[in-house]
């Protein structure tokens, strides 16, 4: 289905005013009405959101009766014992606390599961044996746990102190499958815990713990998470770092004198908002609110206060020597170099990196990374070929309203990258299971599609499920290997029931109508200041008519995925690429011009030279 290009109304007195009244150009103006600041207020507080912005932990839920219980046990001596997630959020947020109570002076270490043999959340085996070594131990989860009913039950057995700390959803009450049209899951909000939301603060029904009416709850010493059940905080979508930053925030003026942290204290939540920003862009929960504050302040945090590790990691990545970074860079250059090693079942490493003040190790970590991260590629780019054939071998699925793919020679850690390029190529959700013959079971990664909520889905046919869990956009799920083609089979009349794929679903919001010219260096520059870009708040979309090609477009990059092409409108010429649309070169070619083309602009710096330059989201013919 061809993609829709929606424009915002001009409204070129209301452009007039908002350009007078901030002294900004036309085009940031355009944009911002767009994006609904359409008043001096509103789009002033938009322009100038300050770190100050950032919501006090005493509104966060749990918050302060964690910290009160932590700093107890640092007084005590106890050893406490971070336990994270393997993903970029989980091991974040896991050197964040790390840091915060190694400045205590307090006796701690850290857990993180192995993806491939213990899966996502806590681990029943892991707390046992950490019970073992040390019964008066307390465990802090960081980005998992609030799903793990059975797991904090074996705590409160064992007396073993559990905190929880996560963002992600509640367990799902007992009771039927999910109907046609209905959602067993209580409203959380539009998108679920984790995924797009419209930002408001949304009442969940009563806290149950163990019950079957509302969300069950695990039974843990304290729970912190923006949306328990009647919380009021501002804000419901910090990441697993977000949460984390604002229990180290609390630790920390606990520690002080109540009100302040200490300046050594101070100086470490500076830097761990870099941290912070890392798990938040990778997470790809909305950039809006507190999260847009802690990238925009968390991306120059990264720069002025790297750590040990993420020096090197910066260096290995090639942005050490950047005068600045964008939200872009951790997505795709930072992020994946710390995911590689939790793909491939190897997290512990990546903490370690981030949590190392020896520069050698540091050196050596970051490479090694990089290097894992190059298997990953070549993993993924096998799997995406197979996942393609399995598609064209089996015709009946191409209408199928969702895909649900199989295979034994699979990467469990890599599958879920796969599933989101799979549900993009094809246009519908997506599943990828890995099949292990030994144990019986497929586990898997699912993307969604066009808003489809894919963990209400997923609840709707839990009872051919071993385990499932995550958000709105993006879940994982075990379940028998002889099932897979029953849990195909029900998946899709899901999916069928509750979404059809519509026009509007794969709109593009063009903010305005541009002519080439508009684009300079100035506009783009400031441009910048409605960012850090990312979900929720996507870079600003541009369309410009009547452009032809100065010449034939070519392929570029490696396999030839890539698009680059020169195109001109009234003189003006610029460079476009698309990333991963080599195959539109030959469709270009043959429509020859002139062209309507969707893009986005930013600057590309080459030897020290500055040029603007394009990333084409979608071209038609001209007058289609």
């Amino acid at each position: 289905m061809p993609r829709v290009w929606r424009y915002h109304p001009f409204d070129e007195a209301r452009v007039r005013q908002l350009c007078a009244e901030l002294r900004v150009s036309p085009l940031l103006a355009q944009v911002l009405l767009a994006r609904g600041y359409g008043c001096r207020k509103s789009a002033t507080e938009f322009l100038s959101a300050k770190l100050n912005d950032l919501h006090d932990p005493l509104l966060l839920p749990g918050c302060e009766d964690a910290a009160e219980a932590i700093v107890r046990a640092v007084h005590g001596r106890r050893r406490i014992t971070v336990y994270g997630d393997y993903d970029v959020d989980g091991v974040t947020a896991t050197a964040i606390l790390w840091h915060c109570l190694k400045l205590t002076g307090a006796n701690v270490d850290y857990y993180i599961p192995s993806r491939l043999e213990e899966g996502y959340g806590l681990n029943e085996q892991a707390l046992r044996r950490l019970h073992a070594e040390d019964p008066r131990r307390l465990v802090v989860s960081v980005d998992c746990g609030i799903a793990s009913l059975h797991e904090a039950a074996l705590c409160r057995e064992l007396g073993l102190e559990l905190i929880v700390t996560d963002h992600h959803a509640f367990a799902t009450p007992p009771g039927p499958p999910l109907a046609r049209g209905g959602s067993a899951i209580p409203p959380l909000g539009k998108g679920g815990l984790g995924g797009v939301d419209s930002g408001e603060n949304v009442r969940t029904p009563p806290l149950v713990r163990g019950g079957s009416a509302g969300p069950r709850l695990p039974e843990a010493t304290v729970l912190v998470h923006p949306r328990l059940p009647g919380s009021e905080y501002p804000f419901g979508e910090l990441c697993g770092a977000g949460v984390a930053l604002k229990l180290a925030w609390s630790i920390c003026r606990r520690l002080g004198d109540g009100r302040k942290a200490s300046p050594a204290m101070r100086e470490f939540l500076m830097g761990a908002v870099g941290l912070a920003a890392l798990g938040t862009v990778a997470d790809v929960v909305p950039l809006c609110g507190e999260n847009r504050i802690l990238v925009r302040y968390g991306l120059s945090s990264l720069l002025e206060r790297p750590s040990t590790g993420l020096k090197a990691l910066l260096n290995v990545a090639g942005l050490g020597d950047r005068r600045c970074l964008e939200a872009e860079h951790i997505g795709f250059a930072l992020a994946p170099r710390i995911n590689a090693a939790g793909r491939l079942g190897q997290a512990r490493l990546a903490v370690e990196l981030l949590t190392t003040g020896d520069p050698e190790r540091a050196e050596a970590l970051a490479k090694y990374l990089d290097e894992l991260n190059g298997k990953r590629k070549t993993v993924e780019r096998r799997i995406f070929k197979r996942a393609r054939q399995l598609v064209d071998e089996h015709p009946d699925w191409e209408h199928a309203p969702a895909l649900v793919l199989a295979d034994a020679d699979w990467h469990p850690g890599v599958i879920g990258i796969v599933a989101s390029r799979i549900a993009e190529h094809y246009g519908r959700p997506a599943l990828l299971l890995a099949v292990d013959a030994e144990s019986g079971l497929a586990q898997g990664s699912g993307r969604t599609f066009a808003g489809f909520d894919l963990h209400a889905a997923l609840a709707g046919c839990g009872g051919l499920l071993v385990s499932f869990g995550g958000h709105q956009a993006a879940a994982g799920l075990k379940l028998a290997a002889d099932r897979v083609d029953e849990f195909r089979e029900e998946f899709c009349r899901v999916v069928a029931a509750r979404h059809t794929a519509a026009s509007r679903d794969l709109e593009i919001r063009i903010d305005a109508e541009v002519r080439l010219a508009d684009v300079h260096r100035h506009a783009v520059v400031e441009l910048d200041r409605l960012g850090p870009f990312g979900c929720e708040n996507p870079k600003p979309v541009f369309a410009a008519t009547n452009v032809e090609l100065v010449e034939p477009p070519r392929r570029m990059g490696e396999g030839e995925h890539h698009l680059s092409l020169r195109v001109r409108q009234y003189g003006t010429v610029l460079r476009a690429i698309a990333f991963g649309r080599g195959e539109w070169a030959d469709e270009i070619a043959k429509c020859g011009g002139p062209l309507s083309i969707g893009f986005t602009a930013g600057l590309n710096t080459y030897k020290g030279f500055e040029r603007v330059e394009l990333q084409l989201e979608d071209w038609n013919a001209a007058g289609a």
